[in-house]
């Protein structure tokens, strides 16, 4: 038994540690990732080569001084790498498989029990906020872990195997969760061995989570294996894995010796795994003939099945793969269903599914003949499209395409022509292939007078080389619609003689024919037609005669950028604009994208018709967006801008399009010819719906009336934020760096990991460094985000060397937020211009919390409480005008029960998951799997019943019950209450926010005449006008949340209860029994379904 485990014990001195360090140690060497003690006593830092205050020999008591020392660590914040901290004296190091003590990756359960068998040093953690320092170790007949030193007895300081309930992964026990310096030990070297019947824990710290994951899938796979004898070593090439490669090895032999030639073994491990090179096979073959006192160029059938497992197991798939297999080292479909189900996100997966996955990825046709999937079949599928971290719905137009045109961020080109700098660069036609191939939708044609009366198109810096216009636009109809049918706008720079606008006019009109759209905009209306109106159609955007006057030609201004920039660089900024001559013939080809200068927002917002467009430079762009943000947003919700970088970036670098899209700003021209960070996240924010070109913003930057601010740096109002969890956890065949200098093939890799969006969302973190490892260096690193507003959000994942002479960068890949899927997915790394790079991946781990309403059915809506502290309650804003402001007033007690009832359900779920031993990630599916293992016997008899209490699934004990489950049923009954309240009262209280919405709205028209009559003006005008919009967006988004909440409430009650009977907690599972729980679920929908008023009406 597990006679004091959990038992007191006092720090004990250096020397009976070993003498080289402390008994009991700080956060940062027990994350395995932080301090190092240095030979001269001092303690660096491991990320830059800092020296900290402190010694070697320091006091254990101090840990004042190593908080205060974590804190002083240097952080990278730059979108690339900070050059402060390029090339510091100090190394990072880490923990990678080719570098562990047994010089063996783990490819098998016999692997984890040898290494456990030999011991290492783990930190045992103390609800005391003490850690001390101890060598574990495993029996040699597997029966008990071991640990020393220890005051105990020798036969007291051991945990028998057979009294081990649970072992959990991370820090989920009340130890971890009450320790003083848990936030400072790595979650991914951290976990936790249940023992004894009260469920007494034992929590330990690993120097790296990859000795944390050999121990957690040893003492699982020893623990399940405890009732059967433990022969498995023995058995190990019986293995389902090793069949098959005998089989694979007897086709290719031949001869049937038995043995075969070097070449040809090392030729089928590169047809079994094309991305291993040839050198690291016959490198293998060297080390395990050299290990057998050999030395030959022919290979047996037990070498070449050992050199494959160690060449081809991944580790962290194996550990993944033990986990989800209850142990075993295969999958069968039961298994594949519920990691589909509860890690992946996917819905309405069955049987036939699973083995219809299995029949395609596994390897052995024992395994497809039999419905199981061995390691190499699991990591083919995980590397597959089917588990990509981009969401397949997005993948093809999954957005509203009926909006106004004025809704959409629109991908866009500037100076298309060029494929070089626009000082020197010379005119391709190839510019403009790129781009419509790329999806863009507005491309620039900058047109001078050519010879022979034929107009140009050149850059004028650069008059040598330039392409006939004729040609350019003959390419443009061939390419307009390939990647996307909805309209393309041309941006036409006209510098041309009247007779070339003429010839221009001609060409266009022949070769686009009826594509052109060159309807009259209606007065009438208030807004542009939509994209899906506009389908296949071809916008001019340029300059206009006045439509009420019948002259032939006439004099406009110049619509020319480098004009705008000479006169803003001009002694005298009033010098008048260069006015051009302009045919009424191509005036006439302008309709809906008329463009005209820009003066302000007060006269814009009065005088500006919805079809004109108006132009703004990168400096004037910035400038409005950080003075008037708000005025910003409201302008861009009905008429289109175009934001065009400054003509000062003689090299074409890109400005940040985030920065503009934050603002609304629809058309944001990239230079599509200058790859790097800002063309990554144009090209990654256009992947999303279907790569059409189009991208639907946010409702909160689209509503008439709506507040946002694109400064914000708190919250968005009526928005809940959600947490972003990612976990990187390997890299897969990286390349060295393109432009790495006179190095060898080794680099030294590590992650970034950005968010890009409003001010409030942009951050980035980075993992430690894994040293001489590109073809699968393990980083084990979670990261958690917050992200205030998903829908304007992007992910960077960024690969960089960091040991590097001359370029440090490996790979990219950005993502829009709402793209993501959940679960363990591939990361495809892209090189500098953009390109895929086969093979070359990251592993990571995906999950989104606390996500209510704006998911799909795949992507799970999952909940958990940002922080235990004081909640905080959106707050409705004072007008000044007493008879709107009573109207709100009314509006605060449903705000709060909304908002009270959202986080009571959010809250009692955490809590289960808590007593589950489960991070905040894991689903429901996930926590009733795991509380069913406790509230099922060995003999699996249930100890509990599934009730259904008015149509909800309530679990009711059957007979008396240990504290423990009493405990556990507790907060279980908690959380379907707080569920079924949600769910009966969701409709009144958004029924009373929905009415004093309505009623504010009634208001909306008349405000600024009730404004006047109360003696508010200016400033004080503007002020209220602002927070009755704001007032509005709050009832609205938390009207909205709360919707959303109420059909997650639903489907947590149908993920429960057909959780509960899976599991076995049905009283009787029979088919009437399964039929009458269905007609449950279908009852609470039923119940709780019917005509809702729905807020956006309030609006129309």
């Amino acid at each position: 038994m597990a006679e004091g485990a959990a038992g007191r014990e006092v720090p004990v001195p250096p020397d009976a540690a070993g003498g080289e360090e402390d008994a009991r140690v700080g956060p940062d060497t027990a994350s395995g990732d932080g301090l190092a003690v240095g030979a001269a006593g001092q303690t660096r830092d491991r990320r830059g080569g800092v020296a900290l205050p402190g010694a070697a020999g320091a006091p254990a008591d101090g840990e004042g001084s190593l908080l205060e020392a974590v804190r002083a660590t240097p952080r990278r914040s730059s979108i690339i790498k900070d050059p402060a901290n390029q090339k510091c004296g100090g190394r990072k190091k880490t923990v990678s498989f080719s570098s562990m003590p047994s010089e063996k990756k783990i490819s098998s359960a016999s692997d984890c029990i040898s290494f456990m068998q030999a011991g290492c040093e783990l930190k045992k953690v103390r609800p005391n906020s003490r850690i001390y320092n101890r060598f574990f170790t495993l029996d040699t007949d597997l029966q008990a872990l071991r640990w020393e030193p220890s005051k105990k007895d020798f036969e007291k300081a051991k945990l028998d195997i057979a009294a081990i309930k649970e072992i959990r992964l991370g820090k989920n026990t009340e130890t971890f969760r009450n320790n003083g310096l848990a936030d400072q030990i790595c979650e991914d070297c951290a976990f936790s061995i249940l023992h004894g019947e009260n469920y007494e824990s034992l929590d330990l710290v690993a120097n790296s989570a990859d000795v944390a994951n050999i121990w957690v899938s040893g003492l699982r796979y020893l623990v399940s294996r405890s009732k059967q004898p433990l022969d498995f070593m023995e058995d190990n090439q019986n293995t389902p894995r090793f069949m098959w490669l005998k089989t694979v090895f007897e086709a290719a032999d031949i001869d049937g010796n038995g043995i075969m030639l070097e070449d040809t073994s090392v030729e089928l491990i590169k047809q079994l795994n094309p991305t291993l090179k040839e050198s690291k096979i016959r490198l293998k073959f060297k080390e395990i003939q050299k290990s057998k006192e050999k030395l030959t160029t022919r290979v047996t059938e037990e070498e070449f099945c050992e050199a494959f497992c160690e060449l081809c197991t991944r580790p962290e798939v194996y550990f993944l793969l033990v986990q989800i297999s209850k142990n075993k080292e295969y999958l069968d479909a039961n298994d594949l269903r519920l990691f589909l189900e509860a890690e992946q996100g996917v819905t309405h997966i069955t049987e036939d599914m699973c083995l219809d996955i299995i029949r395609r990825y596994e390897l052995s046709e024992e395994g497809r003949q039999k419905g199981f999937l061995a390691i190499d079949g699991f990591t083919q599928y995980l590397l597959s499209p089917e588990c990509d971290i981009f969401d397949p719905e997005q993948k093809k137009v999954a957005q509203d395409m009926t909006q106004p045109l004025s809704h959409y961020y629109i991908n866009a080109s500037h100076n298309t022509y060029l494929i070089e700098d626009q000082f020197r660069g010379p005119a391709d036609i190839n510019g403009y292939v790129r781009a419509l191939k790329m999806g863009c939708r507005s491309i620039e044609l900058d047109v001078s007078d050519g010879p022979d009366n034929e107009p140009i198109i050149c850059n004028r810096n650069n008059v040598t080389t330039h392409l006939s216009f004729r040609s350019v636009i003959e390419v443009v109809n061939k390419f307009a619609f390939v990647a996307s049918e909805y309209p393309l706008i041309i941006c036409l720079g006209n510098h041309c003689s009247l007779p070339q606008q003429k010839v221009m006019v001609q060409h266009m009109k022949k070769i686009f024919g009826n594509k052109l759209y060159t309807e009259a905009p209606l007065p009438s209306e208030s807004y542009l037609p939509s994209p899906e109106t506009l389908k296949r159609k071809i916008i001019v955007k340029g300059k206009k005669l006045p439509s009420d006057s019948d002259i032939l030609e006439g004099e406009v201004t110049d619509e020319d950028e480098e004009a705008e920039m000479s006169r803003r660089m001009s002694v005298d900024h009033n010098e008048e604009q260069k006015q051009i001559w302009l045919c009424r013939e191509l005036s006439d080809l302008v309709s809906i994208c008329k463009s005209v200068q820009y003066r302000d927002f007060e006269l814009s917002m009065k005088s500006q018709n919805y079809w004109e467009i108006c132009s703004f430079s990168e400096t004037e762009a910035s400038r409005i967006a950080n003075e008037y943000p708000e005025d910003f947003v409201n302008y861009n919700k009905k008429f289109l801008s175009r934001v065009y970088p400054s003509a000062m970036r003689i090299d074409s670098s890109n400005l940040n399009p985030q920065d503009f899209w934050n603002c609304g700003c629809q058309i944001v021209a990239m230079n599509f010819q200058t790859p790097g960070p800002m063309m990554d996240l144009n090209t990654g924010w256009f992947l999303q719906n279907g790569g059409c070109g189009y991208v639907l913003r946010p409702s909160i930057m689209r509503d008439e009336v709506s507040y946002f601010s694109a400064n914000t740096k708190g919250i968005v109002p009526g928005v809940s934020p959600l947490a972003l969890h990612i976990k990187i956890i390997s890299g897969q065949n990286f390349p060295k760096p393109k432009g790495a200098c006179a190095k060898g093939d080794v680099i030294d890799p590590y992650v970034c990991i950005e968010i890009h969006g409003i001010p409030a969302d942009c951050s980035e973190q980075r993992t430690k460094t894994v040293q001489q490892n590109s073809d699968n260096p393990i980083f084990d690193e979670t990261f958690e985000f917050q992200v205030t507003l998903p829908e304007l959000a992007m992910i960077r994942f960024v690969v960089l060397d960091d040991d590097y002479i001359g370029d440090e960068f490996i790979g990219q890949y950005t993502i829009p937020f709402e793209c993501l899927q959940p679960g363990y997915r591939h990361v495809p790394l892209r090189s500098f211009v953009s390109d895929i790079m086969e093979h070359v991946t990251l592993f990571v781990h995906i999950a989104i919390t606390n996500r209510s309403g704006g998911g799909k059915a795949q992507k799970r809506s999952l909940s958990v409480r940002m922080g235990k502290k004081v909640r905080e309650y959106t707050m409705l804003r004072n007008i000044g005008l007493k008879t709107i402001d009573d109207i709100f007033k009314l509006a605060v007690h449903p705000l709060r029960e909304a908002i009270d009832m959202r986080e009571n359900m959010q809250n009692a779920i955490v809590s289960v998951k808590e007593l589950c031993g489960l991070p905040p990630t894991a689903s429901l599916k996930q926590c009733l799997l795991t509380l069913s293992s406790r509230l099922i016997s060995s003999d699996n008899t249930p100890s509990v019943s599934l009730v259904m209490k008015e149509n909800f699934p309530y679990l009711e004990p059957l007979g008396m019950i240990p504290d423990v489950q009493k405990k556990m049923l507790a907060a279980y009954d908690l959380m379907i209450q707080e569920n079924r309240f949600l769910i009966e009262m969701a409709d009144t209280v958004h029924e009373k926010i929905l009415q004093c919405q309505k009623a504010g709205m009634e208001f909306h028209e008349e405000l600024h005449n009730l404004g006047a009559k109360e003696g508010l003006k200016g400033r004080k005008l503007n002020k209220a006008t602002e927070s009755f919009a704001w007032n509005i967006t709050v009832l609205k988004g938390q009207g909205d949340l709360l919707k959303n909440a109420k059909n997650e409430a639903i489907e947590n009650m149908k993920q429960i209860q057909l959780a509960c009977l899976s599991c076995g907690l049905s009283k009787a599972p029979s088919s009437s029994a399964d039929a009458k729980s269905k007609r449950s679920l279908e009852a609470i929908e039923e119940k709780e379904s019917g005509p809702r008023g729905s807020v956006e009406e309030c609006q129309e």
